[in-house]
């Protein structure tokens, strides 16, 4: 597995003006014992919100957990962070920095074929896997028409109920679009609408162009310099990670 894109963790520096009411007035003191309560509360917070991949505002960790110990909000993130790390193989890392939103991504290294599974969602990461290679070998964007072509020559019919994915049109459009995996962008004047689909940030931090090219060489039992396009972006994608 490449070495995936890094950001900035949540951190006191980055607080903007909008989150001033968060920001104390004066030094309060709060035992080690108090501190060490709100760092394990921080940690099964983020849990809880990875169990769904639901983005997590840096606002609702200071309003739901940090509280009245805003003077120690970098101590608390810091080693919530390393325990994140060092005991779940997760790490926090932030996808838009202009409302600081972060998500939690696997850290650790993971063998070929193994990309974006988890547990009971391989099925479903499987599915995104394929997608997302879609979208690569089509040029990093694809019409929302081509897309659904595609899933039918995989009998994944959007408008039918699926054994494994469920409801396949709003796992696509709503689920991995509300987990950053997906981005839906409007085709501007387009009747009637038309859309595009391209890797979301979860997707650029969880995986690697270089990666879901050798899973495409794979499936197809071909060498990765076949497409030499691909492979030519994927490799310097590959230098800049």
């Amino acid at each position: 597995m490449s070495q995936r894109k890094r950001s900035k963790g949540l951190g006191c520096s980055q607080m903007t003006d909008g989150e001033d009411d968060f920001i104390p007035t004066q030094v309060e003191r709060h035992s080690q014992d108090e501190v060490n309560q709100k760092v394990s509360e921080l940690v099964q917070f983020l849990l809880v919100k990875d169990q769904k991949k639901i983005p997590i505002k840096r606002a609702d960790v200071l309003k739901n957990i940090i509280r009245e110990y805003r003077n120690a909000y970098s101590e608390i993130v810091r080693r919530a962070d390393r325990t994140l790390q060092e005991v779940f193989g997760l790490q926090l890392v932030e996808i838009d920095t202009k409302r600081h939103i972060y998500i939690l991504i696997n850290n650790l290294p993971r063998a070929e074929g193994q990309h974006l599974c988890r547990g009971k969602e391989k099925e479903k990461m499987a599915l995104l896997l394929v997608i997302l290679s879609f979208i690569f070998m089509k040029g990093n964007s694809v019409k929302d028409s081509a897309l659904w072509e595609f899933l039918h020559l995989l009998r994944v019919h959007p408008g039918k109920q699926h054994g494994v994915f469920g409801d396949v049109r709003k796992l696509v459009t709503e689920e991995f679009v509300r987990q950053k995996y997906l981005e839906i962008t409007p085709i501007p004047l387009t009747d009637p609408p038309e859309f595009k689909y391209q890797w979301g940030p979860r997707a650029e931090k969880e995986t690697s162009k270089k990666d879901v090219l050798n899973f495409v060489a794979k499936m197809q039992g071909k060498d990765p310099t076949f497409w030499a396009s691909q492979y030519s972006e994927a490799e310097a994608d590959n230098t800049t990670t």
